[in-house]
């Protein structure tokens, strides 16, 4: 079963992010036990897409210039063109998903959101799946990449569309549930010394 009871997840979203893969990743993460924050550069408010049209306007919990990594156990990037190539210009948003990588904190990835591991540079040297025209992008950064549902390199899932959703969140949740209970042993461990 898994748990991810207590687990604080980092959702880091601007305008115009897949809102599908927002919402049904998150939902799974709920259902888990984690608890989920919306981190975007936008200060109140940030608006999804919906495939072909915007979508609807969701609650921002931490504004970005005030996100530290440090207070987020996992971090989830969703795709959508808009979002990752706003991300891919701001250094905080760079910094901030640098942060997981350096701390060995796991990062779900999906659609477009494999574009930000570039600018972080965590990409290369890694096997990774993305949007397809994402391909040559991750291929010139040092990436490995192909053509599957879901990819898992270490602390690192990456997938490629919204119809990859099931296989994702299935694939997140492991990872996520790996890292709580690798977590809770080192708690028990420091606390027995």
């Amino acid at each position: 079963m898994r748990k991810l009871k207590g687990m604080r997840v980092a959702i880091l979203v601007a305008d115009g992010f897949e809102q599908v893969e927002l919402t049904r990743p998150r939902t799974a993460l709920e259902d888990a036990g984690a608890y989920t924050e919306i981190v975007s550069p936008a200060q109140r408010y940030v608006k999804g897409w919906s495939f072909t049209n915007w979508g609807r306007k969701f609650r921002v919990n931490v504004p970005l210039e005030e996100a530290d990594a440090r207070h987020f156990d996992a971090l989830l990037l969703p795709g959508g063109v808009l979002n990752p190539d706003t991300h891919r210009l701001h250094p905080k948003a760079i910094a901030f998903i640098k942060a997981f990588a350096d701390a060995d904190k796991p990062i779900a990835s999906i659609c477009h959101g494999p574009w930000t591991l570039i600018n972080a540079g965590i990409a290369r040297g890694r096997t990774l799946t993305s949007w397809p025209s994402l391909e040559v992008d991750l291929r010139n950064a040092g990436a490995d990449w192909v053509d599957q549902q879901v990819v898992r390199d270490g602390r690192l899932i990456t997938s490629r569309k919204p119809d990859d959703i099931p296989a994702f969140n299935s694939w997140m949740l492991d990872l996520f549930a790996e890292h709580c209970a690798t977590a809770t042993q080192r708690g028990a461990e420091a606390q027995a010394t």
